[in-house]
Parts: structure tokens; sequence; C-alpha cells
């Protein structure tokens, strides 16, 4: 594959618009800190996914799902932690992609399961300041024309639209009702990180379904129990619990439909 080609190719798409948020969100919020977690995130990334490709004796290397898990892990975590947490993060994150695997696929989406243990373990900030919600508001252009053509791309629109209008009608609900932080889960940045893990996480392919009609039921189970768990504990964790609940379902259907 040409240099042009990988591009064009859904997973080179989502590289080069991860990048231009990294970049743009740094020089315009002044912090050269996102510059650097994004290439120690990416260095170790690629590194650590490609020992895993040679002790699997994979003839062809190719490194992009590793460039993607970097920048959605150094997006998503706070410029405040240490460089170590941003490498520990990302270690996690490709680990879980080669040790908890299906059919040669894996299981959880990695940058979900490696940011949602190092909260766990590290107690790791994340601000999701890739996401531009630290910024002004008209800034969420670039997040809703990235994210729209990066949809299109890996063709998930049935899931995107499933999982952020079931998180709006949830949380107008919430908000009727008078249950949990509602009113804030619809202001920035919550706001900003619920659309980027939309676009950008719930749309992973290898961890997602293809047919239509399973796309409508992922997107609905990860926006319910993400809404669930915002509306019982808060926090920011609730998208990536609510992610992983999903991809569990996904896994257990096909494994179940395998064997029926």
């Amino acid at each position: 594959m040409t240099l042009q080609q990988w591009i064009k190719s859904p997973k080179g798409y989502v590289v080069m618009v991860l990048t231009a948020y990294l970049v743009i969100a740094s020089l315009v919020a002044f912090d050269i800190k996102g510059i650097v977690h994004g290439v120690v995130a990416v260095g170790v990334a690629v590194v650590v996914d490609m020992m895993f490709g040679l002790v699997n004796q994979k003839k062809r290397i190719t490194p992009d799902g590793a460039l993607i898990t970097g920048l959605l892990v150094a997006l998503i975590l706070s410029t405040s932690v240490s460089w170590g947490i941003v490498a520990a993060t990302v270690i996690l994150s490709i680990v879980s992609k080669y040790v908890l695997v299906s059919r040669k696929k894996p299981i959880f989406n990695p940058a979900a399961l490696g940011l949602m243990l190092s909260v766990m373990i590290f107690g790791a900030g994340e601000s999701w300041w890739g996401a531009f919600g630290d910024l002004p508001i008209w800034m969420m252009v670039f997040l809703l024309l990235g994210g729209y053509r990066v949809t299109g791309r890996v063709n998930k629109f049935p899931q995107i639209f499933s999982f952020l209008g079931t998180y709006f009608v949830l949380m107008l609900v919430m908000g009727l009702l008078h249950t949990g932080d509602a009113g804030d889960a619809l202001r920035a940045p919550f706001i900003n990180a619920v659309l980027f893990c939309g676009f950008f996480m719930v749309t992973d392919l290898p961890t997602s379904p293809a047919k239509t009609k399973d796309q409508f039921v992922f997107g609905i189970l990860a926006a319910s129990v993400g809404a669930l768990i915002y509306g019982l504990f808060g926090g920011l964790m609730y998208l990536f619990v609510g992610l992983l609940c999903a991809n569990l379902y996904h896994f257990l259907r096909v494994r179940f439909a395998m064997f029926a």
C-alpha cells in the first residue's frame, strides 16, 4: 500500500484527523505538553505493537491501529499527567489488544480499556482536551466536521446516530426528572467528550458490528449503559463503561452465533 492509498484508507484518515486535532488544540491552548504527550504515546504504541507483531510472527506489520490508540490516549488524558502515565496507559491499551482477542480481533476498544484501567490503577486525570472542551465553543465545528467525515469513511452512521440520539434523549429525560447532573452532561467539556467518544471510539471497526441492525443495537446499548452510569456515579469513566459493555455484547453475540 502506498502512502497516498494509506491516507485515503479509513484508518489513515482517522490518524490524519486525530493528528490535526492534536496540533490545533495544542497551538490554540498554547500548551506544548499536548504535543509531547502525543509523541510519547504514539512512539510507545508503535514500538509495543511491533514487538507483539514480531512475537506473533506477522509477515506484514502496519501499526496504523497503534497510531490511532496512541493518539486517542494522548488526546483524552490530561496534559497535567506525567509522560510516564501516558506511556503506561498506552502499554495497557496495546497489551489488551493482543491478549483479549477473539478470531484475531480485539474484544474491547484498546484505548477505552487502557484509559479506564489507567484511572483505576494510576488515578490518571482525563480532560478530553483534544475534543476542544476547554477551548471556545465555536471550535466544536472541527470536532463535528472531522467526526462526520470519519463516520462516513468507516460506514457507521447508524451506530453514531443511535448512540448520540439515545444519549441525548436519556439525558433530557434525566434532566426533566431532576436525576443526576444531566444539565452538566450537555455542557462543555462533557458534550465534547461524548461527541469525541462517539465519532472516534464507538465507531471503531474491529470492535463493533458491520450490519445496520446490529449497529443500532450497539449504539443504543453503549449510550444507555453510559447514561445510567453517569446518572448513578457521575465522572468521566461512564463513556468507557458504556462502550466496553457494548464491545462485550458484540463479542458474545458473535460467539453465540458461531455455535447456533
